[in-house]
């Protein structure tokens, strides 16, 4: 799994790298540069402008300038990094490398709140959304809604689960508004229950004269979401293309998009 990118996951990989509080340490400006030409962000790099930064503004800048401009990049880039400092001991604490507890314990905390856990070895997985205090879950589904809005297929399929991004959703809407988590149903059903927590149409329900317009565009979201679930590959345990084999890449790609897309509308009428 890739690093979503948020503000302050950027200041925190760049902490992770930074020598302003102490000796030199790995990795050094080449490593770091030898990454981001690996992902093809050389464009945004300080360096190959000629300028003097250290490794901690040159990181910074190389991730702010992918989050507007090549975020897929950036993403890769930031496991990257995590990857990097892992590698040279900066998650050991005798070793020369280590970044300390500080560096540590921040970069931990922010990767929770996008889903992701930080093992004390530097080691990422994923979060179970269910698992994350209620408080937290808004957030951690919003980042997923952004990547799912992009195409990324590890979004679509929360990495990790068997429970797609709109089930989540769902889920976390009557978790909100009902104040338990629902009992094991079919997926129609749970969007469905969502849907009417939020008071939006399903086509459950009759269209009726005089209706505002938005319901039929909220009968067309359930439609939609409920035919995307149906291209979801259900051998799958998070891991590869989340969808049937007989999907094309461009159609999944739209499947994912749409699954943000009404994810999105759904946490925003929450």
């Amino acid at each position: 799994m890739n690093i979503p990118l948020t503000d302050a996951i950027i200041i925190a990989l760049s902490n992770m790298v930074d020598d302003a509080k102490g000796e030199t340490r790995k990795p050094s400006h080449y490593d770091i540069g030898y990454e981001i030409e690996r992902v093809g962000l050389l464009k945004a790099d300080p360096k190959q402008q000629g300028m003097t930064v250290g490794k901690a503004k040159r990181v910074r800048a190389v991730l702010n300038w992918s989050m507007e401009n090549n975020y897929e990049a950036g993403e890769r880039l930031a496991k990257r990094i995590l990857e990097l400092v892992r590698g040279v001991g900066g998650f050991r604490k005798e070793s020369p490398n280590y970044i300390g507890i500080y560096a540590v314990e921040d970069i931990k905390g922010v990767l929770k709140t996008v889903g992701v856990s930080l093992g004390e070895d530097g080691t990422i997985v994923p979060v179970i959304i269910d698992n994350l205090p209620i408080v937290e879950q808004k957030y951690a589904l919003k980042v997923y809604i952004q990547r799912a809005k992009r195409g990324a297929e590890d979004a679509a399929l929360l990495v990790g689960t068997s429970k797609d991004l709109l089930e989540a959703v769902s889920a976390y809407i009557l978790q909100v508004r009902w104040g338990s988590n629902p009992s094991i149903m079919n997926f129609p059903t749970l969007l469905g229950q969502a849907f009417t927590a939020l008071g939006l149409a399903t086509t459950n329900d009759p269209i009726v004269s005089g209706e505002a317009v938005q319901k039929r565009m909220e009968r067309a979201f359930y439609e939609v979401a409920c035919a995307v679930n149906q291209l979801r590959n259900k051998q799958g345990t998070g891991h590869g293309h989340p969808f049937v084999s007989t999907i094309k890449h461009e159609e999944g790609k739209a499947a994912i998009e749409t699954m943000g897309i009404i994810a999105e509308y759904m946490i925003n009428k929450l």
